[in-house]
């Protein structure tokens, strides 16, 4: 059993990188990253985001937790049976402090208007609505090409309460970001 017990805890699941007995290092918030036979721990919060594609959670986040110590460890691994050792998850007991980290992107999005997307081409408007209410309010026709104009202001409107949403770290798009 001598063997298990190295001059560091564990290594990163995503970098491989040594995180050291005592030291700060990430968990995945999901209870399936933090089950015994998977146990991931991250070095950083960037290693943490590395695995949340293949993942394919929901809502996640990076949990800050405190390696054991080596005496901890040691104690833990020899209550468990040495057969633990590479697969126990979580030795810190103690409660972990929450950290807010969403996945950062890589590369800036791409504007609305390069992306390929069927609603960049469609009319966003109830066409017989709108000639319906200009038509009670004003006893006006209403030229079709008014509905591509409107459509187009629309989807500016949209992408700005989008980015507004994006900025504050929401996923949902409020009346607050129209505004």
């Amino acid at each position: 059993m001598s063997d298990l017990f190295t001059e560091f805890w564990r290594k990163c699941s995503s970098c491989k990188k040594e995180i050291k007995y005592k030291s700060t290092h990430f968990v995945c918030s999901v209870s399936t990253c933090t089950r015994k036979r998977t146990g991931y721990v991250f070095c950083s919060v960037h290693c943490w985001e590395r695995h949340l594609p293949g993942a394919r959670h929901r809502d996640a986040a990076a949990v800050e937790a405190t390696s054991p110590s080596f005496e901890e460890w040691k104690r833990e691994l020899n209550e468990a049976g040495a057969s633990a050792a590479p697969i126990a998850a979580a030795a810190d007991t103690r409660t972990p402090q929450k950290v807010i980290a969403r996945p950062a992107a890589t590369t800036a999005p791409a504007p609305m208007s390069s992306m390929k997307n069927p609603f960049d081409s469609e009319v966003l408007v109830v066409v017989s609505k709108l000639k319906g209410y200009i038509r009670s309010r004003s006893d006006m026709n209403t030229s079709d090409s008014v509905m591509d104009l409107l459509s187009n202001r629309l989807r500016r409107l949209c992408d700005d309460a989008i980015d507004k949403a994006r900025s504050e770290g929401r996923k949902t798009v409020m009346d607050r970001d129209f505004e």
